[in-house]
């Protein structure tokens, strides 16, 4: 059985920091590119920043610089550190495992970041 399980969502005020983590189990890890992707209300979700099997990592520009995405194959588990959150970091955050360029993928249940003062 797949899982992917997010955590780390919380309410933080603008210019502070998070860490989310998304922990995997029933699926080859280490050989799976991992993405975080985040879905606003009334808006498209969107691919936040991803890792490869190789640790290859990209991010949409509106994060560069602010986000940092990691994994540690040994524990299974990618994390996204996100810090200088703005108001407009707010959406709920899914972890996605994508294998085989796409051709297979599973998604974790989302967690919730809201950036307010």
């Amino acid at each position: 059985q797949v899982q992917l399980v997010e955590s780390g969502g919380d309410l933080v005020q603008p210019g502070g920091s998070l860490r989310l983590s998304c922990a995997a189990s029933g699926i080859f890890f280490s050989g799976a590119t991992m993405g975080w992707y985040r879905q606003a209300p009334g808006k498209q979700r969107e691919l936040v920043a991803s890792i490869t099997s190789l640790g290859e990592t990209d991010y949409i520009n509106s994060v560069k610089g602010r986000f940092t995405i990691f994994r540690v194959n040994a524990e299974n588990t990618v994390y996204l550190q996100m810090n200088s959150l703005k108001p407009e970091d707010t959406a709920v955050y899914y972890c996605k495992a994508e294998f085989s360029s796409g051709s297979r993928y599973y998604w974790g249940q989302g967690t919730q970041v809201t950036v307010s003062s």
